[in-house]
């Protein structure tokens, strides 16, 4: 493929992967869901050769599952396998935090102060899931170790219609606890408390884990 061409549709893969990235950590597309080459395509004005490669990246990424002479389908977790990931997420991200502590600037403490206040300002469901998402996505973002933030991206994207379907569930006391916790983990990054922050965070993701493991009906297909 001519250098031209090739970027052409290298930036088409990516405006495509984009746009069903958003599709689908909205819940727009549920697990479970085909996803026909030839659907987006001409809802995209597009080949379908860069969609394959969007498909591609959405994979690599823990959001589409690619199966041989079936296509594409919008990845799907049983508990077990949540509870699994979730049980990866209580190692994985308080080391990614305590690496990415000491190079936090103050702008970036000043992102998660503001995302917090929004957070207790108390929006819809959705909101709440984006908010929750940047914030701790910005406490990991300067960790050093690109596999390990590839390593959490991805258990994020996998696990973000459960945490939707769990949030559902959450009632206003619930959402103190959501953000108690959050207020102590902000603390303990403003101190450049890698300890507290760590023990905060297990805290933070095994009580949710632990909720999740009593909502089984969350994870049948209908």
């Amino acid at each position: 493929m001519p250098p031209g061409l090739e970027r052409s549709s290298s930036v088409a893969s990516q405006r495509i992967a984009d746009s069903l990235r958003r599709r689908i950590l909205a819940g727009e597309l549920e697990p479970g869901t085909r996803i026909r080459q030839e659907d987006v395509a001409e809802s995209l004005r597009s080949s379908r050769l860069p969609v394959r490669e969007a498909l591609r990246i959405l994979s690599a990424e823990g959001l589409v599952t690619l199966r041989p002479n079936s296509g594409a389908w919008v990845s799907v977790m049983d508990l077990a396998e949540c509870q699994a990931t979730y049980k990866l997420r209580e190692r994985v991200e308080p080391l990614v935090l305590s690496e990415s502590i000491p190079h936090l600037t103050s702008d970036d403490l000043g992102q998660i102060e503001e995302l917090q206040r929004e957070i207790e300002n108390g929006p819809d469901v959705d909101r709440l899931l984006a908010l929750d998402r940047d914030l701790h996505l910005i406490t990991y973002s300067r960790c050093p170790i690109d596999q390990l933030l590839t390593m959490v991206q991805r258990f994020w994207n996998t696990t973000q219609h459960y945490r939707r379907a769990y949030a559902r569930l959450v009632d206003p006391s619930g959402r103190e606890v959501i953000i108690f916790e959050h207020r102590l983990i902000i603390e303990a990054l403003k101190r450049r408390d890698a300890v507290d922050a760590e023990r905060f965070l297990v805290g933070h993701i095994r009580r949710t884990r632990l909720a999740l493991a009593q909502h089984p009906e969350l994870f049948v297909r209908r």
